[in-house]
């Protein structure tokens, strides 16, 4: 036999055993796939209605009329709502809201952190999980970072997991699934997802997400999506970026606070006596000194600062302040504001003043009211209405 015939005769072995190799590889994929999807407590019922088999239908979002992402394009692969056209096309972005002068009683920051409203997290049991979860992941206000599986998978296998991230620099990051009842949900244990969407804020009422924050996203995120054994589509750092900035050019020219100050006529008031005059007033007294007008729906509608440390055995002046983009116009925050500022000068013997000791006349709070409606105006026109889910996430 020659050397020529034992080298093919050495090939057709090594390319056998190839073969069978490879396909040994494939069958423990394809099993492991299996085990992660089906493995411990997964139960079939989940595919069946009683006991007639439902047929599996291909899973798509449901965005009615009355859905706050309705408007938004939709991207029929992901069947997830897809980014909607800039902020910098609307109107707002570079405001023509002129915030009323100082002399008006116009602060462009509060004298301190403004209490923040009840979290998402507190959202009742009664909301459906599809709304839920555009609340959650928002294509708006988010980059959006698919992360596809080769099949189905549990939420209580992938949970662990997507814990270890949950923010990047100051900017949240959520999750929500696609479930195999055809809807997106937030994660829970229990769930069968067969694919995930991560969303990271992409500003807060601070800052821009920015490359270093994107680029710790993309390295941890690809090390989760890797132990949940899923494959994720990184949207390009520019392009993100770029939207980035554009949202925080509209944050910070519509992060607008608004104050009323009261001034003693007199001497000045006890702390211990004025606690309980705000109190019989509807303020709820918090633990940093502070107070808060309640409105009606575990949220705040303004707040009250006595302009002194916890320490303080009195104060000369108050200053209530309206956190603008917070309050939806429907609550109408600046004219419960004054109505109260007002019913406090009789009760405390006070005058409304600005930041100079001057006077406040009615003709300058109405002036001021006039601009708070045409900063709703652009906060409407912009998609962000003032209030809304997308504008607590954005200014709390």
């Amino acid at each position: 036999m020659t050397d020529f015939q034992m080298s093919l005769i050495a090939a057709g072995g090594v390319f056998v055993v190839g073969v069978i190799s490879y396909n040994k590889w494939q069958e423990y994929k394809a099993r492991k796939s299996v085990e992660r999807a089906f493995a411990s407590d997964h139960d079939d019922v989940l595919m069946r209605s009683g006991d007639t088999a439902v047929e599996r239908q291909e899973p798509v979002l449901d965005l009615g009329a009355e859905s706050p992402l309705a408007p938004l394009d939709v991207d029929p692969e992901l069947a997830v709502p897809g980014r909607s056209a800039p902020v910098s096309d609307a109107p707002s972005v570079s405001p023509t809201y002129a915030a009323p002068t100082a002399a008006a009683g116009y602060a462009s920051a509060p004298a301190a952190p403004v209490a923040p409203l009840a979290p998402l997290a507190g959202t009742t049991p009664r909301t459906p999980p599809a709304e839920l979860a555009e609340s959650l992941v928002d294509p708006l206000i988010d980059c959006l970072v698919p992360l596809n599986f080769e099949g189905a998978v549990r939420g209580d296998k992938i949970l662990p997991a997507l814990q270890k991230l949950r923010r990047v620099g100051n900017k949240p990051i959520h999750y929500i699934g696609f479930a195999v009842s055809g809807d997106w949900e937030p994660i829970v244990h229990g769930g069968v997802y067969t694919k995930l969407q991560a969303g990271v804020q992409m500003a807060t009422r601070t800052t821009a997400l920015n490359e270093i924050e994107y680029s710790e996203l993309v390295t941890r995120l690809r090390a989760v999506a890797d132990e949940i054994g899923a494959e994720p589509e990184v949207p390009d750092m520019i392009e993100v970026m770029s939207e980035a900035r554009t949202l925080h050019r509209f944050v910070a020219g519509h992060d607008a606070q608004l104050g009323v100050n009261l001034a003693a006529n007199g001497e000045a008031w006890p702390i211990t006596t004025l606690i309980g005059a705000l109190e019989k007033q509807g303020f709820d007294v918090r633990p940093d000194g502070r107070f808060s007008m309640p409105d009606g729906e575990g949220g705040v509608l303004f707040t009250l600062s006595t302009n002194v440390t916890l320490g303080a055995d009195a104060t000369s002046r108050l200053t209530l302040l309206l956190d603008v983009p917070c309050v939806a116009p429907a609550r109408d925050g600046f004219l419960a504001m004054v109505k109260c500022a007002k019913e406090l000068v009789l009760r405390l013997d006070a005058t409304i003043v600005d930041d100079f000791e001057q006077p406040l006349s009615d003709e300058a709070l109405d002036e001021i009211n006039g601009q708070v409606a045409e900063f709703y105006q652009e906060m409407e026109a912009a998609d962000i209405p003032a209030g809304s889910v997308r504008a607590l996430r954005l200014f709390v």
